[in-house]
């Protein structure tokens, strides 16, 4: 069983985890570093060893995508439709 935690509380981290921000989103960390690639999350920070995504832009970048018809591929496909 992996050791994945949810973020508990009134409020997530400022920085968290792949593992962290995998299990916040219920995707895989591979699906992580999809989104990263693909421009739908925003790339990580190193800070010290370790590297982290900051929540608040994470959250923006989300919020974007979620909010515009246009960033959505299925509903792009739907345009395809004849």
């Amino acid at each position: 069983m992996s050791d994945k935690r949810a973020i508990v509380g009134q409020r997530p981290p400022s920085y968290v985890s792949k593992a962290t921000l995998a299990a916040e989103l219920d995707v895989s960390e591979s699906t992580i570093e999809s989104y990263v690639q693909r421009g739908i999350l925003p790339k990580p920070v190193r800070i010290g060893s370790s590297v982290r995504w900051n929540w608040a832009e994470v959250e923006a970048a989300l919020g974007a995508h979620t909010s515009s018809p246009e960033a959505d591929p299925y509903m792009q496909g739907l345009n395809n439709v004849t």
